[in-house]
């Protein structure tokens, strides 16, 4: 009996244990992200949709815009996870591939830009520590690794684009590149 008891304890503290993580996100992160969907969607509002998915129809042509320029404009002023939400205004083809490019940037950006991902911050601190025991500068190791995340957004939303290209066809599948 005693061992049903101290199962029965410990099934209920799992669940306490993942409502007091919901209570906390409940008053930290989500409340931001609430936040910053309502400024952005204000700022689209003002903006005007037909402006905003015209912005997001001119990146789409370009990958260079499409990959590294739109990625960073989203994720410095909306932070991750709200950075994704750009991605709603891109043809539907090139969504994934602006995905993968806005994930990758949201990481590598933590050194420079910390608002960015603050979740994954302690990863970036982590290392930082280590650059400086050794007595580098911790700048120096951030701007490259924003340098290098920005080539690999590029490189990672072209294969995306193969990638998508590539399952389109096999699955029969037709993605407009065009905003309609």
């Amino acid at each position: 009996m005693k061992y049903i008891t101290k199962f029965a304890e410990g099934f209920m503290k799992l669940f306490q244990t993942g409502g007091d993580n919901f209570i906390s996100w409940m008053t930290g992160i989500v409340p931001v992200v609430l936040m910053l969907l309502v400024a952005m969607n204000a700022l689209i509002a003002l903006l005007g949709e037909e402006r905003v998915n015209r912005l997001a129809q001119i990146s789409a042509k370009n990958p260079v815009s499409r990959y590294m320029i739109l990625p960073f404009i989203s994720a410095f002023m909306l932070g991750n996870p709200m950075a994704i939400s750009m991605g709603r205004f891109m043809p539907e083809y090139y969504k994934p591939s602006y995905i993968a490019s806005q994930m990758q940037f949201c990481h590598t950006s933590n050194g420079v830009f910390p608002h960015i991902n603050p979740s994954e911050l302690f990863v970036w601190m982590g290392i930082a520590s280590g650059i400086k025991t050794l007595g580098l500068s911790q700048m120096d190791l951030a701007i490259r690794y924003l340098l290098v995340g920005l080539i690999m957004n590029f490189i990672g939303g072209w294969v995306t684009d193969l990638t998508t290209a590539w399952v389109c066809k096999q699955q029969g599948v037709t993605l407009s590149k065009t905003l309609d």
